[in-house]
């Protein structure tokens, strides 16, 4: 089976807000539609995080390289891509259209099979799995009425992160953690993430400490991205003295970027994220690594139904993997696929085990969100 061509769209109309300081608007592309087309007819899945114009470009790059390859072999022919354009920017919008055409490959060679994905990968140690909603936080005021119909829906963890918090002051944050945690209740998982990915973020390692204090309090699960995305050496002080697990690392790609962060011991919790850090194939490798350093790994996944899939068929892979993210409110996560997504009384979410990703795309939200009709055709 052979690759004929791979197309690609960018997801419009619909993008959720991100907390970002310079913030998204519903037409801003962020999330791109990857689709693997075969000489047999077959089609695989995937998406990256970037926008559809950088994806198509790289794609364009690399079609002398993809074009006529076995389809068949998500991991040799992901590895000839990276080998072959390491000098055209590894880690940045080559590796991120990588990443969605290896998660394609990988529902290629599932569907071919007749096996689930995560089968392939090494096998399933689960059939199913708890997501945390992933929500912005909010003026204290509203967190509740942001929480508890996601507690009503059959929610049991929840990440609340950017918006105000590390953005005003220590009153402030401390007041919306409290408010979330009386909300959630006890028995519920809550994780925070300061988001210090954002541009220009302006707190330090100080900064980090005290909150991480603060957030011992409230029994955070979590303190995520409490530091801007290169302080290697504050994030392995930070994780010594802090009083909760410290994660970070959705920023990252390729596995040659995660070796001196987990060697280091920069974090408890690390969080790559498959539509961006160069696909499954990517993935499982910096799974690997997490465990040989002693690392927790929960897959990042503020993206697509595609991407919430492949960390579904990761998570099922490896004992490890506990949870996984779910991003509430996006249409391109609820709507894409056929059937959507549901929790089962215990709140955990069912991995598919029809083959490849096991979903099916829906053609007719597909070109709502992305303008294009007969996307296949």
């Amino acid at each position: 089976m052979k690759i004929r061509e791979i197309r690609a769209a960018g997801l419009r109309r619909g993008t959720p807000k991100g907390g970002w300081t310079n913030e998204l608007t519903p037409d801003d592309c962020i999330h791109t539609v990857i689709a693997v087309l075969t000489d047999e007819g077959l089609v695989g899945w995937g998406s990256a995080s970037t926008n559809d114009e950088l994806v198509r470009g790289a794609l364009s790059v690399l079609r002398p390289l993809y074009q006529g390859e076995n389809a068949l072999e998500p991991e040799r022919v992901s590895e000839i891509l990276h080998q072959n354009t390491f000098w055209m920017g590894r880690g940045g919008s080559i590796t991120h259209a990588i990443s969605g055409t290896d998660i394609a490959l990988w529902d290629l060679l599932g569907q071919a099979t007749g096996q689930p994905v995560g089968r392939l990968l090494g096998g399933r140690y689960r059939d199913r799995v708890r997501p945390y909603a992933s929500l912005l936080m909010q003026e204290p005021e509203r967190m509740a009425d942001e929480l508890l119909p996601l507690k009503e829906q059959g929610f049991k963890a929840f990440k609340i992160g950017w918006g105000p918090f590390g953005r005003r002051d220590a009153a402030t944050d401390e007041a919306i953690v409290r408010a979330a945690r009386e909300a959630v209740g006890t028995r519920s998982q809550l994780m925070v993430d300061a988001g210090a990915s954002d541009s220009f973020w302006r707190q330090g390692y100080k900064w980090a400490l005290r909150t991480a204090r603060m957030l011992a309090d409230y029994a955070v699960t979590w303190f995520e991205e409490p530091l801007p995305p290169d302080s290697l050496q504050d994030y392995v002080a930070l994780r010594r003295q802090a009083l909760v697990p410290i994660a970070g690392g959705e920023v990252l790609t390729r596995r040659q970027s995660f070796q001196p962060w987990l060697q280091a011991g920069a974090f408890d919790i690390v969080q790559p994220d498959a539509t961006k850090d160069g696909g499954l194939s990517e993935s499982r490798r910096i799974t690997w690594m997490a465990q040989e350093n002693n690392v927790h790994l929960i897959p990042h996944g503020w993206n697509t139904a595609m991407g919430l899939a492949a960390d579904l068929q990761l998570a099922s892979a490896f004992a490890d993997i506990d949870l996984v993210e779910y991003l509430r409110g996006s249409p391109f996560i609820d709507e894409i696929v056929v059937g959507g997504w549901k929790l089962d009384a215990d709140g955990t979410l069912p991995i598919p085990e029809r083959p490849g990703l096991g979903i099916t795309i829906d053609l007719d939200a597909l070109a709502r969100y992305t303008g294009v009709k007969n996307f296949l055709s």
